[in-house]
Parts: C-alpha cells; sequence; structure tokens
C-alpha cells in the first residue's frame, strides 16, 4: 500500500516537515512495510522553501542581504534536487516576523533584499525562481526588489531615490539601462493568492497596510504613491500593472515584479506547490492521501494546501482524509474539493498550549489510526 504525505505547516507550531514526519511515524507503527511518500506543502508564504527543497531533494543556500530597513542580515533560499530552481521566501528578508511590533513602518521597509535573493540565485546558474510573497512588512511597490537587481528612480530634481514606501510619491523617472539583463533569462513563477488590485480601496495600502504598522494617514500617503508610481512605470516601462489581480500582493511586490522582470509571473500558491513538488505523478497511483493544517475552517476551501491537493487526488479517485489541529466553523466546505473525510488530532478537552505542546504525538496517534483503517480496507479490497 502506499500513501501520500502532504500536510501543511501547523502555523506558529510544526513546520510542514515536521507534520508530514509524525504522520509517517504513526503510519509505520500501524505495518512498517507501508509506502510513505512525504510531500511537505506550503502555499507560498513561510515554509515554502523547506517544503520544496524537502520534496526534491535539494539543499539549503545561506545568503548576506540586506533586511526591512536596509540592515545586513543573514538570509536563505533553496536549490532543488536537480540545481535548476532556486526557492525564495520574500518572508526571509522582507517578512513582518523580522520586525518588532513596535517598529513596524511601512514608510521605510523595503523588498530590497528580495532582489538580492534573486541575483545570488541567477548567480548560482538557476533558470526557474519560485517565489512566494506571502508574510510581507513592506508597501514599497517592489521598488526595493528593482533597485537591487540594477533599476535607479530619480525625483524631479533627478536625485536618486533611496528605499521605501515613502518614496513611491516622489519618483518621476525610472533608469532601467543598469538591470542586470541576464534576469530576464530566468524563468519567475510567483505563488499570489489574492487579487487586490495595486491601489484603491481594495489595494495594497487599504487592505494590507495596518497590520504592517500604518495609521490612516499613511495608509493615504501610501496609495497615493502607489497610484502615482504605476502612472510613472506606465509611462516609463510601457506596462499597466494597476488593474492586474495580484498586483497589489505584498505591498504591491506582485505588481513590481509584473512592471520590473520580463519573465515573472503570477500563479497560485498551491498550484506552484503541485509542479514543484511532482505533486500529480506521486499521487496518480497512490492509495490514500493525507493532507491537513493547523486550522480547517471554511476558507480552507479557498484555494489553500488542502483544498488544492484534494483536487488533484480527485482526479485520480484516490481517497483524502484532512487531518489537522482543529475542525472549525464551516470546515465541511472542504467535502466539496476532494476531501473525503476530515479528523482532528485533539483526543480530549484541552487547552491551546496543551494542544501545541501534544501535537506530536496525538499526530502519530491519529495517523496510526487511519492508516489501521486502511490496512483492513486494502486487505479486503485484495481479497476480492
Amino acid at each position: 500500500m502506499k500513501i501520500v504525505v502532504a500536510p501543511d505547516s501547523f502555523k506558529g507550531n510544526l513546520t510542514a516537515l515536521e507534520v508530514a514526519e509524525f504522520i509517517e511515524a504513526g503510519i509505520k507503527q500501524a505495518d512498517k512495510d507501508i509506502e510513505v511518500i512525504k510531500i511537505p506543502a506550503a502555499d507560498g508564504g513561510e515554509g515554502t522553501v523547506e517544503a520544496i527543497v524537502a520534496a526534491t531533494g535539494g539543499k539549503i543556500i545561506k545568503q548576506r542581504v540586506h533586511g526591512p530597513f536596509m540592515e545586513e542580515m543573514d538570509s536563505f533560499f533553496g536549490i532543488s534536487g536537480d540545481g535548476k530552481t532556486a526557492v525564495i521566501e520574500m518572508a526571509a528578508c522582507s517578512g513582518i516576523m523580522l520586525v518588532k511590533k513596535e517598529e513596524l513602518n511601512p514608510l521605510y521597509t523595503t523588498t530590497y533584499g528580495v532582489g538580492e535573493l534573486i541575483l545570488a540565485a541567477r548567480n548560482l546558474g538557476c533558470r526557474k525562481i519560485n517565489l512566494g510573497i506571502g508574510g510581507s512588512v513592506t508597501n514599497d511597490g517592489g521598488m526595493g526588489m528593482a533597485q537591487a537587481l540594477g533599476y535607479k528612480f530619480y525625483d524631479r530634481q533627478n536625485k536618486l531615490l533611496g528605499q521605501g514606501g515613502k518614496y513611491l510619491c516622489e519618483v518621476a523617472g525610472i533608469d532601467s539601462s543598469g538591470f542586470i539583463k541576464e534576469i530576464d533569462g530566468i524563468e519567475i513563477i510567483t505563488a499570489c493568492d489574492v487579487n487586490n488590485p495595486l491601489y484603491g480601496p481594495d489595494g495594497a495600502a487599504y487592505i494590507y497596510g495596518p497590520q504592517k504598522g500604518a495609521d490612516a494617514e499613511t495608509i493615504q500617503f501610501l496609495d497615493k504613491g502607489l497610484r502615482h508610481f504605476a502612472e510613472v512605470i506606465k509611462r516609463d516601462l510601457g506596462k499597466d500593472i494597476a488593474a492586474i489581480p495580484g498586483s497589489g500582493a505584498a505591498g504591491g511586490l506582485g505588481g513590481g515584479l509584473l512592471a520590473f522582470l520580463n519573465n515573472a509571473r503570477l500563479c497560485s500558491g498551491i498550484d506552484m506547490v503541485v509542479s514543484s513538488c511532482n505533486f500529480e505523478e506521486a499521487v496518480r497511483n497512490c492509495d490514500l492521501l493525507i493532507t491537513g493544517e493547523g486550522r480547517t475552517d471554511s476558507q480552507t476551501a479557498n484555494g489553500k494546501v488542502v483544498a488544492g491537493l484534494a483536487k488533484v487526488a480527485a482526479k485520480y479517485g484516490v481517497p483524502v482524509v484532512c487531518l489537522s489541529g482543529s475542525l472549525m466553523e464551516g470546515y465541511q466546505k472542504i467535502y466539496e474539493h476532494g476531501v473525503d473525510a476530515a479528523f482532528s488530532n485533539i483526543i480530549s478537552p484541552m487547552t491551546l498550549e496543551e494542544a501545541i505542546r501534544s501535537s506530536p504525538q496525538m499526530l502519530t496517534q491519529a495517523s496510526y489510526s487511519i492508516a489501521r483503517l486502511m490496512l483492513k480496507i486494502y486487505s479486503r479490497a485484495k481479497a476480492k
């Protein structure tokens, strides 16, 4: 019997790889001869690098870059097992988890480090980059990323501008002569699961600015800046990015990638993971898919890991079990997307702290029970 184990991370508790390993342990307790294929999954946010590196037998590359406030810091990216594809999380250099709550200020944070990681991947010979842009602390429209790759931005006095969202309103001209042209030879696939435009009531500043430390006045200023920035990009680069769904992702980095890199495109996070990890090939002939996440609710059906993977498995008639930390209101919607059964690994009333602490053991116990049931079904099917 072959079981594919492809969970998302249990946010704030276990990585996707750790969850997969605990589930595998339970399966092996039931029968050590069951073939288990672990594919840690992620949808473009934190954990994407680890998931794809683990699934492809790749490696993690340490890299020195500039952080959210242009401070030097240690970051990382991944390289797939064949050495051809890099995996980058913008959260590793421009992420909200890197900034103390009292220091949050999108006027000054930058995506410069993202550009540096792209350049580092190019210097290692990668021809493709999978870029996850979840968890950002920026609102600079990708200006910092572009600066790291050779673009220059000038104000009305022809003065070179620095980094941060505060400069968006001042951009009067864009000089692309210093852009590292070899970057255009790299396919850059960006995991983007939001449809927000660059600016306006549903844009980057208004929707995501508050969580990045922007007050009402700052939000209006940043929104005005993104609008102005888009106008200059259209005039100088001939690209109209303002209304493209997803252009407002990660403080406008989604739009910036489309504006400044000719071979970049946006796709759903789960689609990126499915293609990068050869998930479809693995699940095609398996007997069961076990997926899951920290909390499954009505939002899970909206393109998240569980629903995305279940949809692929359903194509091949593979039964799908969702094993999550908790099942919340509306979780039943996942049954409409290919999931056949859903379980919480909680075994008794307990506090959140107790649940987090006991997750490894509970995941192992739950997967042991699931495997025992599958063994019974499998043996009866073979007997017939």
